[in-house]
């Protein structure tokens, strides 16, 4: 449980990044047209997270329900989530894209990143 909750506070693990280099995405409508109406997963730690376009986030991690509301700030996806009870805190966080990867960089590009498969 430990990991699992470890995982979605921080939204930290990385998937093995293909040869492609990713592509920054910078505006608010170009990241909703990439993730909009589709699931956001990390397939191993049974997470997935959809991201709407209303401002608000739903999912599921390890059994357990997951809530929040994200915006876009100058750049960056900004976003608060609540996994059954345990706060995540608010952060903003760089977007890219690859293909059908999605990778969020906390602390707006200079922390630690988290690679998300797009379905």
């Amino acid at each position: 449980m430990f990991r699992a909750f470890s995982l979605i506070t921080t939204l930290l693990v990385a998937l093995p990044a293909s040869a492609q280099a990713y592509e920054r995405i910078s505006d608010r409508a170009t990241f909703v047209d990439t993730v909009g109406g589709k699931d956001l997963k990390i397939a191993l730690y049974g997470l997935t997270l959809n991201v709407r376009d209303n401002g608000t986030i739903t999912g599921r991690a390890a059994g357990w329900d997951i809530v929040g509301s994200w915006t876009w700030e100058d750049g960056y996806f900004c976003r608060d989530m609540d996994w059954s009870g345990y706060p995540i805190e608010y952060n903003c966080q760089l977007v890219e894209v690859n293909g059908d990867r999605i990778r969020f960089t906390v602390d707006q590009g200079t922390g630690d990143d988290a690679v998300l498969r797009i379905r």
